[in-house]
């Protein structure tokens, strides 16, 4: 009898530690969970400033330019190697107009679509918005392909191959955004509507890694120029980069190892404060070409 309760004690013993552990892993999975999840929303919402931002610029610039027939100012950017705006070229400077509208009109409503408040407050405007935001990518997709090899506007054919291979997967990741939405599979289609929102705004993040390199290469004691074997990498990687950070974060979700979230987690705040520094560098240089300055860094 004695025994028994030895063995009894014994188990309730090894019971509570039991329990002591599960409640302590838990509780370092839920603290990881939200590392990782803060962590995602400071990098989209470091994303959705600068956005907007650039939407601002976009519209004060090119907007305003084309309402008021005054396409010529486009050439302020003639300094850096790029003449967007071409006299007698109607059909040229027409597609330069809408792609450069079209990706402020991205920059605004994609980053709408991504807020879940908006979807559950407004399901008919995020409806309506989504359509809006479609058929301006698939545009802007196939602007981008004329502009490349039909005007001839990338720099190199580097250039123009990634601006390419980035238009098609604009157009394939919007085919998937709209086919996993009309057969209900809500998770998927947020993935896919991430992966295209990404995609579609590659020209903001090539603009943004470049200060962000040009900046954290000054701070480090390098020199960085425009001749770098970055510039050439970048032009692939604007869109690469956020693409697997994007994968990297839904994989860490996925997961219950509490290493791989906090790995995750790092990596997208590395990444975010990255391109806060791109960010701070160029919106003052976009406010620069607003207001008619001389082209300096």
């Amino acid at each position: 009898m004695e025994n028994i309760s030895k063995n009894a004690a014994l188990s309730q013993d090894v019971g509570n530690r039991s329990g002591s552990i599960d409640h302590a892993k838990k509780s370092q999975l839920a603290l990881a969970n939200s590392v990782l999840k803060y962590s995602a929303l400071f990098w989209f919402l470091a994303i959705l400033v600068g956005q907007w931002l650039f939407f601002y610029y976009i519209m004060a610039f090119y907007g305003f330019s084309v309402i008021e027939n005054n396409m010529e100012i486009w050439n302020r950017w003639e300094p850096l190697g790029s003449r967007p705006y071409e006299e007698g070229d109607s059909a040229g400077n027409l597609a330069f107009a809408f792609h450069a509208v079209g990706a402020g009109i991205v920059a605004f409503g994609g980053a709408l679509q991504l807020i879940p408040k908006v979807r559950t407050a407004a399901p008919k405007f995020h409806k309506i918005n989504g359509y809006v935001y479609l058929i301006t990518v698939f545009l802007l997709a196939l602007s981008g392909f004329y502009l490349s090899w039909v005007r001839g506007a990338s720099p190199d054919t580097t250039a123009a191959i990634g601006t390419s291979i980035n238009g098609f997967l604009i157009l394939g990741f919007a085919y998937f955004t709209v086919k996993t939405a009309r057969n209900r599979k809500l998770a998927d289609h947020k993935k896919w509507a991430i992966r295209l929102f990404l995609v579609s705004n590659a020209q903001w993040f090539l603009r943004v890694g470049v200060f962000s390199y040009l900046i954290t290469g000054t701070m480090v004691g390098a020199t960085p120029g425009f001749g770098d074997p970055f510039f050439a990498m970048w032009t692939f990687g604007c869109f690469i980069i956020p693409l697997a950070a994007a994968q990297l974060y839904f994989y860490g979700s996925s997961k219950s190892s509490v290493s791989i979230k906090y790995l995750t987690s790092c990596v997208l705040v590395t990444l975010t404060l990255l391109m806060c520094v791109g960010i701070f560098g160029l919106t003052p240089f976009l406010m620069q070409i607003l207001s008619g300055e001389p082209i300096s860094f």
